[in-house]
């Protein structure tokens, strides 16, 4: 692909992951009262999410879904343009967890022969993308990215010695599939990086979501990895 429009919806998914990976594990923050539905976010209520909400005899419901970001955008004000409500895709990674590992996003940009890369990503409160790293393709290199928050926050988990335990729970469907152990929270406006273009990685979104923006080289889809083997896109 030489640019955005020429992006394939495989491509748009296996693009779309970005984050860092964690230490101690439990059950969801969103099954905790620290997560009650009163919390709120610019003095707005903050929605919380059961995954009941979203499937339907055991299939992901997408358009569920994207209301649930349009929800949230809503709440931090954030533009909503005919372009976005077009191109924007929702995963659950395969996982069926969607409520607790599952994100949105669109790329603005995919740019192979200079590689370039713009994306935005929507994570609802407590909501992580499944560990994984980016490796070199006959393409090019491995994707090198990082992460401006624009609304709400994030705990980036990546390699490197433990920062300590872990800030926030982590999904228990994903306590196999976690090895990384240095963390990092960013907060609106402050940016985050991978240490090398091949680490394992995760984000998780904080009590309120978070809206993300990432800066990256070019993206091959093929040269994505997930810790977690029954992650998919």
């Amino acid at each position: 692909m030489s640019n955005g429009s020429g992006i394939n919806r495989r491509m748009m998914l296996k693009g779309a992951v970005a984050g860092a990976a964690g230490l101690a594990m439990g059950h969801s923050v969103l099954d905790t009262a620290a997560w009650a539905a009163d919390t709120t976010a610019g003095g707005k209520a903050v929605k919380t999410y059961k995954n009941e909400e979203f499937y339907k005899e055991g299939v992901f419901q997408q358009d569920k879904a994207k209301q649930a970001y349009w929800d949230m955008m809503k709440r931090f004000n954030y533009p909503i343009p005919p372009a976005l409500e077009k191109g924007m895709w929702a995963i659950d990674f395969g996982l069926g967890d969607f409520v607790n590992v599952g994100m949105a996003g669109i790329f603005w940009c995919n740019n192979e022969k200079y590689s370039y890369f713009g994306h935005e990503i929507y994570l609802l409160p407590g909501q992580m993308i499944a560990e994984h790293g980016h490796k070199k393709t006959a393409k090019g290199p491995a994707k090198m990215e990082a992460w401006h928050v624009r609304h709400g926050l994030i705990y980036t988990f990546g390699e490197g010695e433990a920062t300590g335990p872990a800030p926030i729970q982590l999904p228990e469907s994903q306590k196999d599939a976690i090895t990384c152990k240095k963390w990092k929270k960013v907060m609106p406006g402050e940016l985050d990086e991978l240490t090398r273009p091949e680490a394992m990685h995760f984000m998780i979104a904080g009590p309120e979501g978070a809206i993300v923006t990432e800066y990256a080289s070019f993206h091959d889809g093929d040269g994505l990895v997930f810790t977690n083997k029954k992650a998919k896109l």
